[in-house]
């Protein structure tokens, strides 16, 4: 298969809000190849970093040839893969709609996953209690430990624009106010969880796909990662069933849960088919 002929979307959004499990519902369609928390846009920075910093092309810059480049790694990263469909994931892809599109010559069309803040914040405090007796979780500390000495200090540094659940939030809160709203399909947990053929129905409509029969009883995980290389044990575990998730802010947050509850900037973009 001609790797160019490959149509490329991609899912991202929020933290701990169900990307994981949607991927692996998607990859039972014979039609798509989801990925993994993928490389592939860090790939795209670098290469334009380095085009960037070589004084030959510095000297005598070309727009077209820079994104040939970059269509040619992009396209190339799944020239071994035989379904027709990619659906790349990466929480930083809004950041970088414009590179997409130029890179795709249309609009780019991005699975958004969110879930209510406090429930994020919950999952994360969960995963940070299960592995404090194994190694620090580096992905969040980022080398700024003292914070990470209280639940709240916690809290608030997860939420920071340079940490995990914040690099997030402004990475989607940026792209809609870049006016890229139309390139977004929200999909909110709790509607996963709860309504999963209404939320898929959803997902197809917006991707342009011909509905497919999944099933939600036995959701085998595909998308395997080693956790351990992020620092979190258990990070990107999935069940083997779609079951709605009991909320968990209140028993894990206690009264923080009421002060991060929002208002966010997806709320006016959900339906009950969550879009």
């Amino acid at each position: 298969m001609d790797p160019y002929s490959k149509t490329i979307h991609f899912l991202s959004g929020m933290p701990r809000s169900g990307s994981t499990i949607l991927g692996n519902i998607l990859a039972q369609n014979p039609r798509f190849h989801v990925t993994a928390t993928h490389g592939l846009l860090m790939l795209l920075s670098m290469i334009r970093e380095a085009y960037e910093g070589i004084p030959e092309y510095r000297a005598a810059p070309n727009e077209k040839e820079l994104t040939g480049i970059l269509r040619g790694a992009t396209f190339g990263s799944f020239e071994q893969v035989d379904c027709p469909v990619i659906i790349n994931r990466h929480r930083s892809w809004p950041i970088e709609l414009e590179m997409i599109e130029a890179i795709l010559g249309r609009k780019a069309k991005l699975i958004m996953c969110v879930r209510d803040v406090p429930e994020i914040l919950a999952s994360l405090e969960k995963l940070w209690r299960d592995n404090m007796s194994l190694r620090p979780m580096s992905d969040c500390t980022q080398g700024n430990p003292v914070p990470f000495r209280t639940l709240e200090g916690r809290c608030r540094e997860w939420l920071d624009p340079d940490h995990v659940v914040g690099r997030a939030y402004a990475a989607m809160q940026d792209a809609l106010v870049r006016g890229y709203r139309d390139r977004m399909h929200f999909v909110h947990f709790d509607e996963l969880t709860r309504n999963p053929t209404e939320t898929l129905q959803g997902i197809y409509k917006f991707l342009g796909e011909e509905s497919f029969s999944h099933d939600f009883e036995h959701v085998e995980q595909v998308t395997v990662e080693d956790d351990m290389a992020h620092g979190v044990k258990g990070l990107h575990d999935i069940r083997p069933a779609v079951r709605p998730v009991g909320k968990r802010a209140k028993e894990m947050l206690g009264p923080l849960a009421e002060k991060f509850r929002g208002p966010y900037v997806w709320d006016g973009y959900l339906s009950g088919l969550g879009s």
